[in-house]
């Protein structure tokens, strides 16, 4: 019987006499022990995401943000520091991470699973009610049962993170979070997934995470219950199918940060559906990755007025952009990464006054810049590696005095160099061939 014990626990990925583990686990945090206060809790908080799976960087950044009350800056400090520790692995482009414009969606991170473990040793020391990190250490197909005994009490967690496959409403029993301001809902599943119907009474909640690790998406039930969390700052959906975006009976105010990556748009987006301006006043970054049924945006998208940084990459059905997008003021990045279907880019692109960064690399049916681009008076960057139609330039690039680096191809490149001579500061960049098939991994 023991050692049937002991196959049943390493089948589950658990060892075969917890008193082996935690001495191991207890020599280990010696090292995290000495750690400074902040770097120790943003280490313990990786034991929130899947064992073996890629972090996304900005869900990470992003959580750090909201609870450990640092800046962007501060939380990449300390991703470095844990990196050059061994405590995490900083993985795809690292080269890139930290730089002004690098987007951190296409960057993330990893962790040995030993490490993981030490991350929820720790995070487990006190009561269940009362531990500042509610986790499922690995994927099962219900809530444990030792959170269904304690449902008497509030749970005190600051960070909730639960792991399922699929879930529907009876699935899920009455929890009390309080204190919760993130809520991180991994699973897999490829027919639908049902949000847990507490997330409407959790007041405080600053982020939310939704990631489907199936090789499909979900249909995301019960979206609803987000309409009235009044204190959500960041949400983050991934490979998901949306109908329609919760309607909230007031604007969400505070939201700053809204992710879709391999989602499903649909039509949720649709003007008839959902009034973005007056639902969310103050967004200020808008990301869509690999949203494959995306084919424009809606117009409404341009009365968002304080978005300062607008990313549509790997979108390989997108066609066009909307006509009044120079309504836009506050907007300061623009990203049109792989979007190969994207043939023109709107002449009122060039109203885009506050605009710094723009990036159209791999949008191969682009033939030419607008016209008027001139007008881009604080654009300092342009990326447009592959863009293998645009051949030359229009004049009025004579006047982008803020213009300090531009990466293009070898055919356009000599156009660029020669604008050298009026624009001193200007640096142009012709990046090496590099084929890879990395990506099929992803």
């Amino acid at each position: 019987m023991y050692w049937t014990s002991a196959k049943k626990r390493l089948s589950k990925g658990e060892p075969i006499c917890e008193s082996h583990e935690n001495n191991l686990l207890d020599r280990m945090a010696i090292s995290i022990q000495y750690l400074p206060k902040k770097v120790k809790e943003c280490f313990l908080d990786l034991g929130s995401f899947p064992e073996d799976k890629k972090i996304p960087l900005e869900v990470l950044i992003n959580m750090w943000v909201e609870i450990h009350d640092l800046d962007e800056e501060e939380a990449f400090a300390i991703l470095v520091e844990l990196s050059d520790r061994n405590l995490l692995k900083i993985v795809k482009d690292a080269r890139r991470a930290g730089d002004m414009y690098s987007s951190y969606y296409e960057i993330s991170v990893t962790q040995h699973d030993v490490l993981r473990d030490l991350a929820l040793h720790l995070s487990n020391q006190e009561n269940i009610n009362d531990r500042k990190r509610l986790l499922m250490p690995r994927r099962d197909t219900e809530l444990p049962k030792e959170w269904e005994r304690n449902v008497d009490q509030p749970f005190n967690a600051q960070i909730v993170s639960i792991h399922t496959g699929d879930m529907r409403e009876m699935d899920w029993f009455r929890m009390e979070f309080p204190k919760a301001e993130v809520l991180i809902l991994n699973f897999s599943s490829t027919e639908e997934y049902f949000l847990p119907p507490f997330i409407e009474n959790m007041e405080k909640l600053r982020a939310l995470i939704v990631i489907n690790y199936s090789t499909s998406n979900a249909a995301l039930g019960n979206f609803s219950v987000c309409s009235n969390l009044t204190n959500l700052r960041s949400l983050w959906l991934e490979k998901v199918s949306i109908s329609q975006l919760p309607k909230s009976s007031i604007p969400l105010k505070k939201m700053q940060k809204i992710s879709f990556v391999l989602c499903k748009i649909n039509n949720s987006l649709d003007q008839s559906v959902v009034d973005l301006p007056k639902t969310l006043p103050c967004l200020t970054e808008l990301t869509f990755d690999h949203c494959d049924d995306l084919m424009k945006l809606p117009p409404s998208i341009c009365g968002l007025q304080s978005l300062k940084n607008l990313s549509v990459t790997n979108c390989h059905s997108l066609q066009e952009l909307p006509a009044d997008i120079g309504k836009m003021k506050s907007l300061q990045i623009l990203r049109l990464y792989a979007c190969p279907h994207l043939r023109t880019l709107p002449a009122r692109i060039c109203e885009l006054v506050c605009l710094k960064y723009l990036n159209i690399s791999q949008c191969v049916s682009l033939s030419c810049l607008p016209q008027g681009i001139g007008n881009l008076i604080r654009l300092e960057k342009i990326d447009m590696r592959e863009c293998s139609q645009i051949w030359s330039l229009p004049k009025s690039v004579n006047s982008l005095k803020s213009l300090r680096q531009v990466i293009c191809e070898e055919d356009v490149s000599w156009a660029w160099k020669d604008l050298e001579k009026t624009l001193p500061n200007l640096h142009v960049q012709v990046p090496a061939k590099c084929f890879s098939l990395d990506w099929l991994h992803e």
